[in-house]
């Protein structure tokens, strides 16, 4: 792991990245789904070849241990890794990249850093893994400013204090998932809040874009496990008090929860724990129709049962990452417990989905052994279960393949009410089919659910379109407005957990009621003075609120 390093302009680990041979299997299955000629596979640019902009700062002498101007640093972290930061990336675009790459050993650096920034203007940009995929830690940040820091905060990556009693921790907000939880694991707890980015996300950044985790249900969002927070801002140290629950006026936490790096920087959080899983149970569920599964989810989500698991996957979906035949639709269930077998759990809900013609083509599986693995859950699993969690895991790296071929890869997601998903479904569908269809000649749409609410579920929708070389962002660009403005038109939220950052700010105001956007700015202007926190993320800061 020592000489093991990151991926500059995709996603992970650069030894993860397909080969040739797997990426010429990509190209060959894609250029036969859309019916096109064999498709030339690019190579990105090479890090030594970029061409980036001279740096505009440079810090003082009591900080310059902790900055960098390294090619690589200023590289790894112009971008998130959203479909058009690879593709910038790819080309070697890279107009925005920081001028100085910080990375506070402790809370105090932290503090030092934001008072240099607000000193000489310099937007201050929270970092934490970079797995953004909405534009939320990038330095597009007009004029106005003397230049860029980004403020990389996985050196606080330290458990700080376990209460074993409460269930409770108090952490860093720079700490990875891996790394938060290996230091969990010897008192046999864990946060249990694993998103698709969990190897490369950090504390910090899922409480400041209010993260979804993996699970279905119950404990959904980060705010769920949130008991207090600690948040550097320019204005001085904001900390709430650890209680498990409070009436006493609106929360401080929720004021930072969210809030992208706008008001402040979360250097630590007293989460709420859970002992580890120990009984798990799954099964792979197949419905006629896609209709069916959202039935059957919809009485599952309204049971009490509250599954771990409850990802229905549409037919298209199931076909590609769960290996399903036949237009079925796929529903990928599970439970879990750290106390008690769920075996009674799982049974109760194939009831459900026997009553909406859901049946198993592989036994349901159950298992009573502890948990072992260092990143992701593991679960009992057979057949589709598991095929479906490999494709899931490994999309991402996909993703990046396609770049190189010149085909749309994005993923759009939101949660509706129960009684506007089947409308906001096909609006949806509708709408970026037919705008697949004029930009690039056709391209797939697929959907499947993430969470499960008693009031409505939480749908993801997965785009591929063929593109052209050196067109692909604008093309990309006409999608992703149709499918936004589908969602907002049909009652959707325009993210259900993906953050808003920049690329989903024009939604995002539509959203957002003016009355609420004229308070975050005048937090702002009391926080954030001199309006140096990720300027252009969320909102304008307010005309005076830069002295």
């Amino acid at each position: 792991m020592v000489d093991r390093r990151r991926s500059w302009w995709g996603w992970g680990w650069e030894d993860q990245t397909p080969d040739a041979r797997q990426t010429a299997a990509i190209a060959a299955t894609i250029a036969s789904r859309f019916d096109v000629p064999e498709l030339a596979i690019r190579e990105p640019i090479a890090l030594r070849a970029l061409d980036l902009p001279d740096p505009r700062l440079v810090p003082p002498t009591a900080l310059a241990s902790m900055c960098s101007t390294d090619r690589y640093d200023r590289a790894g972290h112009t971008h998130g890794k959203s479909y058009r930061d690879i593709v910038r990336n790819f080309r070697g675009e890279l107009a925005f990249a920081p001028d100085v790459v910080a990375k506070p050993r402790d809370e105090a650096d932290v503090i030092a850093l934001l008072e240099w920034c607000s000193a000489v203007r310099a937007a201050a940009i929270p970092y934490g893994g970079g797995s953004s995929v909405a534009g939320g830690v990038e330095a597009d940040i007009g004029d106005g400013y003397s230049g860029a820091v980004s403020i990389d905060l996985t050196n606080l990556d330290r458990v700080l204090e376990i209460d074993r009693v409460s269930r409770a921790a108090r952490i860093q907000g720079g700490a990875l998932g891996p790394v938060l939880e290996q230091q969990l694991r010897p008192e046999g707890l864990t946060l249990r809040h694993f998103p698709q980015s969990f190897e490369f996300s950090t504390l910090g950044g899922w409480l400041a874009t209010r993260s979804g985790g993996h699970y279905a249900s119950v404990y959904t969002h980060i705010d769920d496990l949130t008991e207090s927070m600690r948040v550097v801002t320019p204005s001085g140290i904001s900390e709430s008090r650890r209680l498990p629950g409070s009436g006493a006026g609106p929360s401080p936490d929720r004021m930072f929860l969210g809030s992208e790096g706008t008001l402040g920087i979360i250097t630590e959080a007293w989460m709420r724990l859970q002992d580890r899983p120990v009984h798990r149970s799954s099964a792979g569920v197949w419905f006629p129709s896609f209709g069916q599964g959202v039935e059957a989810v919809r009485v599952i989500s309204q049971s009490a049962l509250f599954p771990t698991n409850c990802r229905l996957l549409d037919p298209g979906e199931a076909s590609s990452s769960a290996g399903a035949t036949g237009g079925a639709a796929v529903l990928v269930l599970g439970f879990e417990s750290a106390h008690h077998p769920v075996d009674h759990w799982l049974a109760s809900a194939l009831e459900i989905c026997a009553v909406h013609g859901g049946t198993l083509p592989e036994p349901a599986r159950s298992s009573s052994i502890a948990q072992t693995t260092t990143s992701k859950p593991s679960e009992a699993s057979a057949g589709a279960v598991e095929t479906w969690r490999n494709a899931f895991l490994r999309a991402p790296y996909g993703r990046d393949a396609l770049v190189a071929m010149s085909v749309i890869a994005e993923t759009f997601e939101t949660a509706c009410t129960w009684d506007r998903f089947d409308e906001l479904h096909a609006g949806v569908t509708e709408a970026v089919t037919n705008a697949m269809q004029e930009i690039c000649g056709g391209g797939t749409i697929t959907c499947r659910f993430t969470h499960i609410y008693p009031d409505g579920p939480a749908p993801y929708f997965s785009v591929i379109a063929p593109s052209r070389w050196g067109s692909e962002l604008s093309q990309w660009a006409e999608i992703k407005a149709a499918a936004s403005d589908a969602l907002i038109t049909h009652g959707g939220t325009i993210t259900h957990h993906h953050s808003v950052g920049r690329d989903h700010r024009p939604w995002y105001d539509q959203q957002r009621p003016d009355v609420f956007a004229s308070g975050l700015q005048s937090l702002k202007a009391t926080l954030d003075p001199a309006a140096v926190l990720n300027p252009g993320v969320l909102f304008e800061p307010s005309r005076g609120s830069r002295t």
